[in-house]
């Protein structure tokens, strides 16, 4: 069985073994955690951060996890709306203006967090170039026509999701995604999670491994590789452009679960976390093509709260237990990529369940 590194309370020994399953099988290197309220009950790793394993995953290791990284948008939002700074009600023009153009003035903030907007894609062919030139990226979003009526219907905006977030912060705060991120949310917190690595930390990022069945699927504008750069390190995309380990994803997001409160640090209020399950879409996601409810940036389900990243991490919510599960690792899947990230949500299931029995009995 895998060495698995960390600590665990014994009633979430099932969360250490489904990593070291996992280990065992089609995962290289890895990190789980759990999170009750803020209290980390969960934190482990373990494996290799090369497909040779010679070199061992580090407490300290992080690594890209694509689209979890939009869990840190949305709540970058979340934080602003709860402030009274952001009104998720309001026409996105209001704090971008040029976004009126091609019948948009109508579109509303939630729509952008609910994936409704109608903007799912650049109506041009979008490059790697592309996605580190900010401006034009975001310019061309402001003088499309959206596919469809905003709010009628949801298609999941994989690549232009935090360009669009991203933009209505940077006009409103004056700083991008990025640094308000780093100020706001990731510094007061204490959370090694980073949208946009400074160099100093590239010694620590483990590169991530292309699927078996190759470097991206057929027909994406990204592959596997094109995260493993110093580039793509910098650019800080707030849409797919996040690196972090299971315990930063999760102490950020356990800040939904405790009522706005990470270990003393408030950032949102009570009603502000329950935002976060206001549903915009209920139905078949014309990108995705399959049934979901969409929240405020998070997929919903029953008072849960979640969204993953291409090839497998996965953060989740439960606002009724107050848990925050969250797995990150380096090998891509294609297939059945997140059968991983399931594992081990259910064994935290498990352990809330043994230590419901446990006072029971007590």
């Amino acid at each position: 069985m895998a060495e698995i590194h960390g600590t665990y309370d014994p009633r979430f020994s099932k969360v250490a073994e489904a990593l070291a399953d996992s280990l065992d099988g089609d995962d290289v290197g890895a990190s789980a955690a759990v999170h009750v309220g803020d209290e980390p009950v969960v934190d482990i790793w373990g494996g290799h951060l090369d497909e040779a394993r010679s070199l061992p995953w580090q407490r300290d290791t992080i690594t890209s996890v694509w689209s979890t990284t939009k869990t840190m948008t949305a709540l970058c939002a979340l934080i602003l709306a709860d402030r009274g700074d952001l009104d998720l009600d309001a026409p996105v023009a209001r704090y971008w203006p040029e976004f009126a153009a091609a019948g948009k003035h109508d579109v509303r903030v939630r729509h952008l967090l609910g994936h409704t907007a109608g903007l799912p894609d650049w109506d041009e062919p979008t490059t790697l170039a592309d996605m580190y030139a900010w401006s034009p990226a975001t310019s061309r979003l402001a003088a499309q026509t959206p596919r469809w009526q905003p709010g009628t219907a949801a298609g999941y905006h994989s690549l232009t999701y935090g360009f669009l977030i991203g933009e209505v912060v940077r006009r409103l705060t004056g700083r991008s995604l990025g640094t308000f991120f780093a100020e706001e949310v990731a510094g007061p917190l204490g959370a090694d999670f980073h949208i946009g690595v400074p160099a100093e930390h590239d010694h620590r990022v483990a590169p991530l491994l292309a699927a078996p069945d190759g470097d991206r699927p057929e027909g994406f504008a990204l592959g596997v590789s094109d995260a493993n750069t110093a580039d793509w390190r910098r650019a800080g995309n707030p849409t797919v452009g996040g690196f972090g380990n299971a315990r930063s994803v999760g102490a950020v997001q356990s800040v939904l679960a405790s009522g706005g409160t990470y270990r003393g640090v408030r950032l949102l209020s009570a009603a502000g976390c329950e935002r976060v399950l206001e549903e915009q879409f209920n139905g078949e996601d014309r990108l995705l093509g399959t049934p979901i409810r969409w929240g405020l940036g998070y997929r919903l389900e029953g008072r849960t709260c979640s969204w993953g990243g291409w090839g497998g991490s996965l953060v989740l919510v439960d606002l009724d237990l107050r848990m925050t599960v969250s797995y990150v690792m380096n090998q891509i899947l294609w297939e059945d990529g997140y059968s991983r990230a399931l594992a081990i949500v259910l064994a935290a299931y498990d352990g809330v369940a043994a230590g419901s029995q446990h006072r029971q009995n007590g």
